[in-house]
C-alpha cells in the first residue's frame, strides 16, 4: 500500500510538472567560500525584448506612473539595471549588492485598489526596489505592508504583465513577492535560492522537494517547462563547487575563486536556457532565452551574457559615478552591438526612458 501512494504521488508531481507552461526566465542563488554571494538569472522571452543597460544615479525623482495619485519617491541608492522594451526595469543590481529580478507568473492576480493608497504601474516595481533599499529585510518589511496599489499595464507587445519579483542581497538573503488571489505572498529566506515561472512559488517548492527524491544524479526532468528548469537548476546550484576547484582553477583569469564562481554561476545559467528560436506550436507561452545576468554582490559586478553575441561582458560598479548629479548613462545593446571586458567606460549620458504607464 505504501509503494502504491508513493507511487501516486510521484505520478501526480510528475504530471503537474509536465503539464505546467513554461513562462520565461530563471533565477539562482549562490552562496561560496568568502561569503561570495552571487545571483544568476535568464531572461527568457518569445521575442527582442529592445533591452539595453542603463545606469541610474542615487537622488532621481521619480513617480510610480500610475496617473495622478501616483507614489513618488527620490532614489537613495545607484543602480545599473536592465531595461525591457525602454519601458521598464527587468533586472539589475544597485550600489549597496540588492539583486532584483522580474519574471513572468501567469496566475498573478493584483489585490484590488484600496482609497488613500498611492498607485504605482508595476513597470516601476523592480525599479522602486532598488532605488529604496540596501537589503531584503529592509524591503520585506516595506512591502509587506502593501504601502501602495499596483496597477498592471499590457506590456508593449500585447502580453499582460503577470509578474513576481525576487530579491537577494550580499549577505546571500533572499525573498520571493508574488501577487496570489489578490494578496502579496511573500517568501522570506536564505533557503530560497531558486526560482522560475508557473506554478506559483509554494507549487514550485513541492514539485523540488519531490524530484530531490528521486536525486539528480539518477534522474532529471528535461523539458524547458519552468516546473522542470526548476529542477534543473536546483539540482545543478547545489552541485558547484563552493571552493576553489583545483581541477579548473588554472584556466581562471588570475586563479581567483571569485571568477571560477562566476562561471560556475553562468554555466549554470547556460545549462537550464532555452535555445534561441525554439518554438512550441502548442505551448506558445514558451520562450527562448535571449540573454543571462550574473550579478557578484560582494565585489559590486554586474555580468551581462547575450544568446545572440559572442562574448560576455561586466560593469564594475567602483568604475561608476553613481552619485546624486551624477547623469544618466546606457549601454546600447538593442542593435547587435558587440562589447566585450569590463564597459563601465563605454556607458554614454542619455535621457532616462520613461516607465510604462498604468491607469488606474
Amino acid at each position: 500500500m505504501r509503494r502504491l501512494v508513493a507511487g501516486m504521488a510521484a505520478v501526480a508531481a510528475l504530471t503537474a510538472s509536465l503539464s505546467t507552461p513554461a513562462q520565461a526566465c530563471t533565477r539562482t542563488l549562490y552562496v561560496g567560500e568568502g561569503n561570495l554571494v552571487l545571483t544568476g538569472r535568464n531572461m527568457d522571452w518569445k521575442e527582442d525584448m529592445s533591452s539595453n543597460l542603463w545606469t541610474l544615479p542615487a537622488g532621481m525623482k521619480r513617480n510610480g506612473a500610475a496617473g495622478p495619485k501616483s507614489a513618488e519617491w527620490t532614489s537613495k541608492y545607484g543602480s545599473v539595471i536592465v531595461s525591457g522594451y525602454e519601458a521598464g526595469s527587468t533586472d539589475g543590481m544597485n550600489e549597496k549588492g540588492l539583486v532584483a529580478n522580474l519574471l513572468y507568473l501567469a496566475e498573478s492576480q493584483y489585490p484590488k485598489p484600496v482609497p488613500g493608497k498611492p498607485d504605482l504601474s508595476l513597470s516601476t516595481w523592480l525599479q522602486y526596489v532598488l532605488d529604496n533599499f540596501a537589503t531584503v529585510v529592509e524591503a520585506v518589511e516595506a512591502l509587506r505592508s502593501e504601502p501602495f496599489n499596483v496597477f498592471a499595464p499590457a506590456l508593449p507587445n500585447g502580453a499582460p504583465s503577470t509578474l513576481h519579483l525576487s530579491l537577494s542581497d550580499a549577505s546571500g538573503d533572499s525573498a520571493i513577492l508574488e501577487y496570489v488571489n489578490g494578496k502579496l505572498v511573500i517568501h522570506h529566506g536564505k533557503q530560497y535560492t531558486v526560482m522560475t515561472n508557473s506554478p506559483v512559488y509554494d507549487e514550485q517548492l513541492a514539485l523540488d522537494t519531490y524530484w530531490k527524491g528521486i536525486g539528480g544524479l539518477t534522474f532529471l526532468p528535461g523539458t524547458n517547462r519552468a516546473a522542470d528548469r526548476f529542477a534543473r537548476a536546483s539540482f545543478l546550484l547545489s552541485a558547484i563547487p563552493r571552493a576553489k576547484d583545483e581541477n579548473y582553477l588554472k584556466g581562471v583569469p588570475g586563479q581567483s575563486f571569485t571568477y571560477q564562481a562566476v562561471a560556475s554561476v553562468m554555466s549554470v545559467m547556460r545549462a537550464v536556457s532555452v535555445p534561441l528560436g525554439i518554438t512550441t506550436p502548442d505551448q506558445p507561452n514558451i520562450s527562448s532565452t535571449i540573454w543571462r545576468t550574473v550579478s557578484d554582490q560582494k565585489n559590486l559586478v554586474y555580468y551581462f551574457d547575450s544568446a545572440t553575441r559572442p562574448n560576455t561582458f561586466w560593469v564594475s560598479f567602483d568604475r561608476l559615478d553613481l552619485k546624486p548629479g551624477a547623469p544618466v548613462k546606457k549601454l546600447t545593446i538593442q542593435d547587435g552591438e558587440v562589447f566585450s571586458g569590463e564597459t563601465s567606460g563605454q556607458f554614454k549620458p542619455a535621457d532616462p526612458f520613461k516607465f510604462l504607464p498604468a491607469t488606474p
